[in-house]
């Protein structure tokens, strides 16, 4: 029944950007929009559409204040058919619904996938999306549209380094890589002259006509370029201009296991404040990935945190002790002294190296940056954060600390550019304490000094080999 004919329905006027996807047939369609692009508005427009034709409507968000704006747009646009009792509005439970049928629109959070749990949709609208768990479609809402074939919808605007943190997925990406893939499909279906099952919608906050002009301009004075461009343009970067790395380096160098390493070590970069003190372990080892063996960096672990000294200082003596590390390094000239005191209060018998920065963190990161570049260091599994700050760290122009970079650079700097000064270790040993692999080996490494080689002979004998 068209209840139009009789009461208004007031929709605002959607932009043609938002006419694009309303207009869609795809079953699924993927909107990527930059912050006030009008995303949510049209996406009302969209719910109340199918609402109108006797559908159900589920929309999703993370949090209740993010729905709070297509609530507010659904109910302004059916206000007179809900006054007339023709539809009944429940304000606690984000439901407008035509008593006795299963027509209905519903808004829910979505921070956890399972409060989705129990219901169907027609039409399933996830607004966030990156922020979402990806079990959010893959394990709940796929499977609610199973009734009448339905359709979903899945928005968002392309994460900046810092929103991540906020986020729920296992992959911070998972976002653009549906895009991409709903992107190919619909590249597909118009080759083949076919109505495509995926599409895909870009437009930036520019393109709402509805938004002050001149604060646009004002905006793009007060952001990084990097944040104007993901938040503004809505732009999912892969690879930021100046960065020294990329995701394609990173997901073509990545390992899942790694051989046995010849060394361990812990890098580590305090913030000097309440910043997050970077906390990375690496190690090398030979690799055949070129066709012969050769060492090659494997980065372990990501350990960073924001906290007191005493916090990262345990974080860091675990990391050594949990990877079996043979030292650990720090900056000399940010506190080194600072940061071994703080560190062998957790544990007075670590093996601490302090290093010089005689050179900038530009020219530092250089070299390292080149060796990814040949292929020489692998990361071990998934490192989002870490791997989201190298490729968001734009070298002289970047006005924030990188400190997951640091601690990277100072460990692989030691390791592989030929730069570590193994000093001699004198200290004593526990023999209550099960060794480190660093200091006790069953087999003789003739690549260390040999004041470095203990042996162990029974429970408790030592010597030198």
């Amino acid at each position: 029944m068209n209840y139009a004919n009789w009461f208004r329905v007031r929709l605002k006027t959607p932009h043609p950007r938002q006419r694009a996807f309303l207009r869609s047939k795809a079953k699924r369609k993927v909107i990527r929009a930059g912050r006030r692009g009008g995303k949510t508005t049209g996406v009302a427009i969209l719910a109340v559409q199918a609402f109108l034709q006797g559908w159900r409507v589920l929309y999703a968000a993370p949090t209740s204040e993010q729905i709070a704006q297509f609530w507010k747009e659904v109910t302004t646009a059916l206000a007179a058919l809900i006054d007339a009792g023709i539809f009944s509005k429940n304000e606690t439970e984000h439901v407008i619904e035509r008593p006795g049928t299963d027509q209905a629109i519903k808004a829910k959070t979505a921070w956890n996938a399972d409060t989705l749990r129990g219901d169907y949709a027609d039409l399933l609208i996830l607004d966030e999306w990156q922020l979402m768990d990806e079990t959010t479609w893959e394990d709940v809402g796929a499977p609610m549209l199973l009734d009448n074939n339905g359709d979903a919808v899945f928005v968002y605007t392309p994460p900046s380094v810092r929103s991540q943190a906020q986020s729920r997925a296992r992959d911070p990406r998972h976002a653009a890589k549906i895009f991409k893939q709903a992107l190919a499909e619909q590249e597909a279906a118009a080759a083949e002259r076919r109505q495509p099952r995926w599409e895909a919608f870009h437009f930036t906050s520019k393109e709402n006509p509805y938004i002050s002009r001149e604060a646009l301009r004002e905006i793009s004075r007060d952001m990084t370029t990097l944040s104007y461009r993901q938040e503004i343009l809505a732009e999912d970067l892969e690879e930021v201009p100046g960065a020294l790395w990329s995701i394609t380096q990173f997901d073509t160098g990545r390992v899942h296991q790694f051989p046995r390493l010849t060394r361990v070590a812990v890098g580590v970069d305090p913030s000097g404040g309440v910043g997050e003190c970077g906390i990375v372990v690496a190690g090398i080892g030979p690799c055949p990935c070129k066709g012969t063996s050769e060492t090659h960096g494997f980065v372990l672990q990501d350990r960073s945190l924001k906290g007191a000294p005493d916090k990262w200082a345990r974080e860091t003596v675990a990391a050594y002790h949990t990877s079996r590390a043979d030292r650990i390094f720090a900056e000399k000239n940010f506190g080194g002294d600072m940061v071994e005191a703080t560190l062998r209060t957790v544990d007075p018998s670590i093996a601490f190296q302090s290093v010089s920065a005689s050179r900038g963190k530009d020219v530092r990161a250089e070299p390292i940056a080149a060796l990814y570049e040949q292929g020489k260091v692998h990361h071990v599994g998934r490192l989002d954060a870490l791997e989201n700050e190298m490729i968001s760290w734009q070298p002289g122009s970047s006005s924030w600390s990188p400190n997951r970079i640091d601690a990277l650079v100072w460990v692989l700097t030691e390791l592989m550019t030929g730069q570590a000064s193994y000093k001699p270790i004198f200290m004593a040993v526990d023999p209550e304490q099960e060794p480190r692999r660093s200091v006790f080996d069953d087999r003789p490494n003739e690549d260390w000094p040999k004041h470095f080689r203990l042996r162990r002979d029974g429970i408790r004998g030592r010597k030198l080999w």
